[in-house]
């Protein structure tokens, strides 16, 4: 006989591991019999490191930065931040911006690197500040008359408010009609597939929040001030420091799986649930097929799910108590973006560097982290430079330049459906066009990337997204956390919470799931990436 609760975990991101850790810690293993199941062989979710022939991918790009505390200290308990470098700057990259103490990262894996945040908007060959600033250089970009334009038009939002009922209306009432036309409008359309005006306003208030002229101006102005501002009094688009794992994203997350398994976690891989059973109202055990394909029955006390909400649904409608028919119409409907990235490794970059952000290598590069493509001429979104995020990320930092082509579509869609050769020959076409590259004689190799669910979408049926979970609420014993888990656009540091939130709420004998649903909701609650 054992007091010991049991506690199955679906899903190794950020999310699912996080609680592992928090239920595990501190001699949680004296209380609680923890199973993690992951679908694959590998820990991070979106949130992982992708190794090709010596260079490292990051999917999608993360920020390690965060307004709470919590996260900020479980990141720097995990891996520390870095110390001042001992080695050649020109033989690892742009390491200007390290700051003294803490371990050297030329002499341990186990460090966070502390990076400088710069990305631009791409638009009409022209570079902008991302998000939109009013800098010289922007207002000279623009030019005289269509800075006019653009002026009058925000004057107008200002005085007459549009009602907040979908995306587009958000945006205009932040920044006028005329930048939402320019920098906004054909970039959402890119990223989701939908028009503006089809999503709803949620997903600009848990994205963007306080951003809008006024707070451009508002950090502009602040920082001609001789007081340095912490990240903190800053909005989080507007951030221009951020933490970094040394070799990328998925590094924190292994790290913190083989931790979990060192304090006693079972971690099962190769795990796919395909059904969750309920009784009395609670869930009783969950199905998942094996490596081989064999069905495997695994009952607990608490449940803690990191899947899809839409897969999490028909798992239930797939047991012998199935879920109501109306649920599972609005989990099907629950809409998600598909995300592909494509890295090419090239010898050099044609673009100048324009900024005051001092750069080395061999010719030196651009200092961007992201590139973002608002121009509609071009089908990619983002362009990452991931020798800008952490020189580790490149097996040759010196004499290449490792960037990844972020295009979003849909699963099964005429783009998702491309043969590697063909996706890569459309990603350096447009590269030339774009004039970032000479043409395919600057490749020196590429890899694609497909993710499915990357984003959780803001159209269809969720607007029904409450009865949802009014219903998955109802069963006392699951908590959805995470991303995908919620169908919320969350970043890493809020997915994080949820996980906190979840697992405060089973040691405490809560019942109410409001604070694990919560989480980036709060208008004021900044988020981060």
């Amino acid at each position: 006989m054992t007091d010991k609760q049991s506690i199955v975990i679906i899903g190794g991101g950020p999310a699912g591991l996080t609680a592992a850790w928090e239920l595990i810690k501190d001699g949680g293993a004296a209380k609680y019999d923890v199973t993690v199941l992951e679908e694959t062989e590998v820990f991070g979710g979106i949130s992982r490191t992708v190794k090709y022939n010596g260079n490292r991918m990051d999917i999608g790009g993360h920020r390690f930065f965060s307004k709470d505390d919590r996260i900020m200290d479980w990141w720097k308990n995990t891996l520390p931040l870095q110390g001042a470098p001992s080695y050649d700057d020109k033989k690892l990259g742009r390491h200007h911006d390290l700051e003294p103490g803490g371990p050297d990262p030329e002499k341990t894996d186990q460090v966070m690197l502390k990076r400088h945040r710069v990305s631009r908007i791409f638009w009409n060959h022209r570079f902008f500040d991302y998000p939109i600033s009013l800098s010289p250089n922007t207002l000279k970009a623009m030019g005289f008359k269509l800075t006019m334009v653009a002026g009058f038009s925000y004057l107008k939002s200002m005085i007459h408010k549009l009602p907040e009922t979908n995306l587009e209306n958000f945006y205009i009432n932040r920044f006028g009609r005329k930048l939402y036309s320019m920098f906004f409008e054909g970039y959402t359309e890119k990223l989701w597939g939908r028009h503006p005006s089809e999503i709803s306003a949620d997903w600009g208030s848990q994205r963007v929040k306080g951003l809008s002229i006024m707070g451009v101006l508002k950090n502009a102005f602040a920082k001609l001030l001789p007081k340095k501002r912490s990240n903190k009094e800053v909005e989080t688009s507007l951030i221009e420091e951020f933490w970094y794992p040394k070799y990328g994203p998925g590094q924190l997350w292994e790290t913190v799986e083989r931790n979990c398994v060192d304090a006693g976690v079972n971690v099962i891989t190769n795990a796919k649930v395909v059904e969750i059973d309920q009784a009395d109202g609670h869930i009783s055990s969950v199905v998942y097929l094996d490596k081989d394909g064999n069905r495997v029955t695994l009952s607990g006390d608490q449940f803690i799910s990191s899947m899809p909400v839409k897969d999490l649904v028909n798992a239930v409608d797939a047991s012998a108590t199935p879920a109501p028919k109306d649920m599972t119409t609005i989990a099907n409907g629950l809409p998600y973006r598909d995300f592909v990235t494509v890295g090419l490794l090239v010898k050099h970059l044609k673009l100048k560097n324009t900024t005051s952000i001092p750069t080395l290598g061999n010719p030196p590069i651009v200092p961007d982290c992201w590139i973002y493509v608002q121009d509609p001429g071009y089908k990619v979104g983002r362009i990452q430079v991931f020798n800008n995020w952490s020189p580790y990320l490149v097996k040759d930092v010196d004499d290449t330049v490792w960037i990844g082509l972020e295009y979003f579509c849909d699963e099964g869609d005429d783009f998702w459906n491309l043969t590697d050769e063909q996706a890569t020959k459309l990603a350096i076409d447009e590269l030339t066009r774009m004039r970032v590259i000479n043409g395919p004689q600057d490749v020196l190799d590429a890899h694609r990337e497909r993710v499915k669910k990357a984003y959780p979408a803001y159209f269809d049926t969720y607007s029904q997204i409450d009865e949802l979970i009014e219903y998955l609420d109802s069963f006392g014993n699951l908590y959805c956390v995470g991303r995908n888990g919620q169908h919320r656009y969350n970043n890493m540091d809020h997915s994080m919470a949820t996980a906190i939130e979840a697992v405060s709420n089973i040691k405490t004998g809560k019942t109410s799931k409001k604070n694990v649903w919560n989480v980036n909701t709060d208008k004021s609650y900044h988020e981060a990436k």
